[in-house]
């Protein structure tokens, strides 16, 4: 039952994803990503404070690193998600798990996991059959900006595991993320432009800072206290949670073919990611 908190995360990470898709109509994606940062930093510092902790780390390189490489994931998937079909933007930034594994491969060249290739290989696969029959030229651009913003994830990830066995809390993590996300975005928009935040408008950010926030509090708690297998598995309903309203809000239906890259994007991410999981482990301490 333990595991059933990342449903409630990938229901919260689908209901984000629908709020940046509606808030586009009012910002651009950077301004989403700066309100949404700005949000995480005050709720995680608040938290930080009431239970006393202090803000500061050693590990600020890691920091920094997981924070830029983060950032990037960040605005490459909003920019996506106001571009393309909900659910293929999502299948698209989807594809971290196997990014990872690619990279636990190539950084373990002392042995070769075939299994692990793959599944790789297979969820690649996928993202073909995703692309090819579904997107007209003019969406190529955002479609390459979603896979790569699944390999900038893959690399926050590692760094994430890095910070992990640093010992530095997920509060301390998430709250240096949105800081540096919060800075950089507010000093490109300080040189570009604000748009005016309206009734609504404020209401979907609001939404998308609350949502966020309750996906990554809900994420966290399933990796502490549910199975990894379980865990790694459920995190993919967020493809299925984001297809529905895509359907039900823009009429999104893409084709059974789309529909079968979709399957093989989630069954190779899901399962290079619990092959991947005990290398990256080893992986990160070296």
């Amino acid at each position: 039952m333990r595991s059933m908190w990342m449903l409630v995360a990938a229901f919260m990470f689908a209901g984000m994803s629908v709020l940046v898709k509606l808030g586009a109509a009012y910002f651009s994606s950077t301004e989403m990503v700066f309100y949404r940062s700005l949000f995480g930093v005050w709720m995680t510092y608040l938290v930080i404070r009431y239970y006393r902790l202090s803000v500061r780390t050693p590990h600020w390189r890691v920091h920094c690193w997981r924070g830029i490489t983060g950032l990037i994931s960040l605005l490459m998937f909003f920019y996506c998600l106001t571009q393309l079909p909900l659910a293929t933007a999502i299948s698209l930034n989807y594809t971290w798990p196997l990014f990872v594994a690619l990279f636990s491969t190539l950084i373990l060249k002392e042995h070769i996991h075939w299994p692990l290739i793959c599944t790789v290989l297979l969820g690649f696969v996928g993202v073909v059959l995703l692309l090819r029959p579904t997107l007209p030229e003019d969406h190529w651009f955002a479609s390459l900006m979603g896979v790569a913003s699944g390999f900038f994830a893959a690399l926050a990830y590692i760094n994430v595991k890095q910070l992990g066995n640093l010992g530095e809390s997920e509060w301390h993590v998430v709250f240096y993320f949105t800081l540096i996300s919060t800075l950089i975005t507010g000093v490109w928009l300080l040189f570009t432009t604000f748009n005016p935040v309206t009734g609504q408008g404020l209401l979907l950010l609001l939404g998308t800072g609350i949502t966020a926030t309750l996906a990554q509090l809900a994420m966290t708690r399933a990796y502490h206290k549910g199975a990894t297998l379980v865990v790694t598995s459920l995190g993919y309903s967020t493809v299925l949670f984001s297809s529905l309203w895509g359907i039900l809000l823009w009429n999104e239906v893409l084709s059974p073919l789309a529909w079968v890259g979709m399957g093989l994007i989630i069954l190779g991410g899901s399962l290079s990611g619990i092959m991947s999981f005990k290398l990256t482990s080893i992986v990160v301490q070296k």
